[in-house]
């Protein structure tokens, strides 16, 4: 009865939030295109890694961290989402709210808690970090001006939390207890990972980690479905509420999740062990592997693959975020040191 509330409220919650943000639905569907977990891959990854390449390392890592350990969360809270929630419950048969659903709503995992709340406050939180230090490091002013200045990228990094959240209500994709429990375990997480960074760990400490999270979430997976779970009753719920049939997609599945984690582990470890300390460019080549990684890591995110059988698609949405620190830390600046012809000198 108490759940009932929270999600009752919930629902009044995104009714209003569609009511009063309807003009700038625009920017919110942005705002959650951007906090969705892939954006820590795709997107922080390349530009922190070319400006710090210890920052960059630690971002794939809490985003991998982070997103498994939201996996395992989702399995074991059973969390309703709102999208089917209204509907299933029976609850608003005579005050039906006006709830619209957008392309991004239709997600297949359970709801709680939220992983995009939960992976961009672990992957920012990180990056904020970076770079108060890198600001606190290059000011010697007065003691005020330093502190403000270390103050305003986590003022921003707060805005960038609350901003995806907000996202998610609106969509109808998460009840608002599930965006505060996923913002508040993300910043722990990126607090803690931070902590223990594998930067310059060789392969085989990459490939054992990826094969341990695989192994255990299979062994968790195993182990509740043999106690009568039912792991896809989340995607049954999402086919019968979702407004538009092609807005369900196998990359939202708990498994594709589970199979960017991996994937990017032994990317990660592989690249690192292709070219050890990375390659040492001067700031304008940087620039250029920012827009070459931009264009390269675009059109792998954007290959179709096929869905049929499911586990073809999982083992090449193993292999497309393997490729992605493969792209990031060794191809594209080694393509770039050959094209701007400088002598190389490792780090």
């Amino acid at each position: 009865a108490m759940m009932e509330t929270v999600h009752k409220q919930g629902i009044w919650v995104a009714e209003g939030l569609q009511d009063r943000l309807v003009d700038y639905e625009g920017f919110w569907l942005f705002v959650t295109h951007m906090g969705d977990p892939k954006a820590a891959f795709l997107l922080c990854f390349p530009i922190t890694y070319y400006l710090s390449r210890s920052t960059g390392v630690a971002v794939v890592w809490v985003a991998v961290i982070s997103e498994w350990l939201n996996l395992v969360f989702k399995w074991m809270l059973f969390g309703e989402r709102p999208f089917w929630w209204v509907g299933e419950s029976g609850l608003f048969r005579l005050d039906q709210p006006r709830l619209r659903q957008f392309p991004s709503t239709c997600e297949t995992g359970p709801g709680s808690p939220s992983g995009h709340a939960m992976v961009t406050s672990a992957v920012w939180f990180v990056m904020a970090t970076a770079l108060s230090t890198f600001l606190h490091a290059r000011t010697r002013s007065a003691l005020f001006y330093s502190v403000v200045l270390k103050a305003v990228p986590y003022l921003l990094y707060l805005a960038i939390v609350v901003a995806v959240a907000v996202s998610r209500l609106f969509i109808l994709a998460h009840f608002p207890h599930q965006v505060v429990a996923g913002s508040l375990t993300g910043m722990t997480l990126g607090w803690a990972l931070s902590w223990v960074v594998p930067e310059g760990r060789g392969l085989g400490f990459f490939v054992r980690v990826s094969g341990g999270l695989l192994l255990g979430a299979l062994l968790l997976q195993w182990g509740l479905e043999s106690c009568g779970v039912d792991l896809s009753w989340s995607i049954a719920l999402a086919r019968r509420w979702c407004a538009q049939a092609e807005w369900i997609r196998l990359d939202t599945t708990p498994l594709s999740s589970l199979m960017r984690d991996c994937g990017s582990l032994v990317g990660l470890g592989l690249a690192q062990w292709w070219r050890p300390g990375g390659w040492a460019l001067p700031w304008a080549p940087r620039t250029l592997c920012v827009a070459l990684s931009a264009m390269a890591l675009y059109h792998i995110n954007r290959l179709p693959l096929p869905t049929n059988p499911p586990s073809l698609f999982y083992c090449l949405f193993f292999a497309k975020f393997a490729l992605v620190p493969c792209v990031v830390i060794a191809l594209v600046p080694g393509l770039v040191h050959l094209l701007t012809g400088k002598r190389l000198k490792d780090k």
